[in-house]
């Protein structure tokens, strides 16, 4: 019986201690996993680089010299490469991103038709550059935005009158600038942190400029009025100072 009493009271003891060395034990610690931080492109800051491309002018012309009805003579295409640099800024708000840019090329887009009142001679056009400036606003995944743009342009054209039969020179036009309005929309890809490429499409509305022509010995030729649309097709690639990629978590 003392035995038993003895053994009942070590099992008791030995009860109320095991709480005590629990709570020596030291906590089991689990390591937690980094955060995954996804990149977002910014495609805030100003911007500068260069393009090219192919583009097609369409130009009709009509004979309104004095003592003539206004005569159709027709139209033609002329098409080419164009080349050139862009430059400007733009503004991320979330999605949306707005900007404004000019971009002034070099091109290289003639064409010519027989003309349909006078046979004998032959119409030539050609646009040796051009010039656009316009606003943007786009909507951006990540690294990848889609923008419509509007504004501004000017031309610079030559035209210039031929000789059917011979080619021999007949009339000229001095160079004429001028304005008109842009329409267009293109889709930007950054494939570095400052870099972007992209491709993009523009429809120039150029309007009618009265040109008069002279002859060689600077005698008056005729006058007429030559309707102009441009189409423009080109690739760039931009280099971006600012706007950093931003963390988001």
């Amino acid at each position: 019986m003392k035995k038993f009493l003895l053994g009942a009271v070590g099992w008791v003891a030995l009860g109320m201690a095991a709480p005590a060395f629990a709570a020596d034990i030291p906590a089991q610690t689990y390591a937690r996993s980094p955060v995954y931080v996804v990149p977002l492109y910014d495609w805030s800051g100003f911007y500068a680089g260069v393009n090219a491309g192919w583009g097609s002018s369409h130009d009709c012309w009509d004979f309104t010299s004095p003592g003539f009805a206004v005569a159709p003579e027709g139209c033609h295409n002329g098409s080419g490469a164009v080349a050139g640099g862009q430059a400007g800024y733009r503004w991320q708000n979330n999605a949306l991103v707005f900007g404004i840019e000019a971009q002034g090329d070099w091109a290289d887009l003639k064409g010519s038709n027989v003309s349909q009142v006078f046979p004998a001679f032959t119409n030539h056009s050609g646009l040796d550059a051009f010039g656009l400036f316009t606003g943007q606003i786009g909507y951006a995944w990540d690294s990848v935005l889609l923008y419509a743009k509007g504004g501004a342009a000017a031309t610079d054209t030559k035209a210039d009158v031929f000789s059917t039969g011979t080619g021999a020179f007949a009339g000229s036009a001095s160079v004429q600038t001028q304005w008109g309005g842009v329409v267009g929309a293109g889709l930007d890809f950054g494939f570095a942190t400052n870099w972007s490429a992209g491709v993009e499409y523009d429809h120039l509305f150029m309007g009618t400029r009265s040109t008069t022509f002279v002859t060689p010995s600077g005698a008056f030729f005729g006058t007429d009025n030559i309707r102009q649309d441009v189409d423009l097709v080109t690739v760039h690639v931009n280099y971006r100072w600012g706007g950093p990629t931003i963390a988001k978590y």
